[in-house]
């Protein structure tokens, strides 16, 4: 049986003020903790309205401050967005007040469009750099920094664990050659899955954090008490994923969003939901169980794809019981 996991976006619902959001995410990190779930993961987005996770280690605080034992980290920290060193402070800090809890899953995707990149100073080459930048992070947090006189206070000696994200063959390449555990995104890019993690197990070369590989994937979960519920659920994601195509600003109504949807874009996007359980406990039960054989994954990082928060609880609450 796969680990089970939860990726929090700290969604902003319709009816839901940021503030209610962020709240909401202590809500269902304490209902994860109580199910039994290994770790929530906060992901790093940026001016996107319905993203509350955008200050990612801020978030971490608080929710390992409201929390006891459960692992909380980065799903993920969009590395070239920041100077390795800021990271190592960061999640050395929070590791050094929450011993044994933190994780950091890293991506090398700007998180956000491309002015919003700009305005991050962002270099569009950043992510050129991006293996060397993981080796400079991964120095500082184990005390063999890679600059030298350079160190992370906090931070040094921490090991805090390291994760690589990615939804293409390049982070499954990347993570097998600095033998680290692989997340891939298939929530949203479902794509390449299989044959990446293919390539991570084959060419997996042991290190000192990991010695044998370790494939977290991503799977999107819609589960409710009723099958009606749970398709309702669905159709609202569903309808939010237009927004996706939208310029910053914009909104549809639900009908111009079901117009969307049955075009070419829309089925587009509705591809990107191809792993998505949905339904009843059973029902979801089922589909996580044969997406984990299928996905060949040693865990499984769901993404509740509900728009309140108390939905959101229930909806992890249904698969921990579902999973057990």
């Amino acid at each position: 049986m796969s680990v089970l996991s939860l990726l929090d976006l700290a969604v902003v619902g319709r009816e839901q003020t940021t503030r209610e959001s962020l709240e909401g995410t202590v809500a269902l990190a304490r209902a994860a903790e109580q199910a039994g779930y290994r770790r929530v993961w906060y992901a790093e987005h940026h001016n996107n309205p319905a993203i509350a996770s955008s200050a990612t280690s801020v978030l971490i605080a608080h929710v390992a401050a409201n929390t006891r034992s459960i692992r909380l980290g980065a799903g993920g920290v969009m590395l070239p967005n920041h100077a390795p060193l800021v990271i190592a402070e960061q999640f050395g800090t929070l590791a050094t007040l929450h011993p044994d809890r933190i994780d950091l899953g890293l991506g090398r995707a700007p998180g956000t469009d491309q002015n919003t990149m700009l305005a991050l100073r962002r270099d569009a080459r950043a992510a050129e750099t991006f293996p060397a930048d993981v080796a400079e992070l991964d120095g500082y947090l184990r005390g063999k920094t890679t600059i030298e006189g350079v160190n992370a206070y906090p931070g040094i000696g921490t090991n805090v664990p390291l994760y690589i994200l990615g939804s293409s063959l390049f982070g499954a390449q990347l993570a097998a050659k600095l033998g680290l555990p692989y997340a891939f995104a298939s929530h949203f890019a479902p794509a390449a899955l299989e044959q990446a993690v293919a390539i991570y197990r084959e060419e997996f070369t042991p290190s000192e954090q990991l010695a044998e590989p370790y494939v977290i994937a991503a799977v999107g979960a819609v589960a409710a008490d009723s099958s009606a519920e749970a398709a309702d659920q669905l159709l609202t994601a569903q309808r939010r994923r237009v927004g996706l195509l939208l310029p910053p600003g914009r909104t549809v109504t639900d009908d111009e969003a079901d117009m969307v949807l049955a075009s070419p874009q829309g089925r587009s996007l509705l591809e990107m939901m191809r792993y998505t359980a949905v339904g009843t406990k059973d029902e979801v039960g089922d589909y996580l169980r044969e997406f984990a054989r299928h996905a060949d994954a040693d865990e499984l990082m769901v993404a509740l794809h509900a728009d309140g928060v108390a939905e959101r609880v229930r909806a992890a609450q249904i698969i921990a019981e579902a999973m057990a």
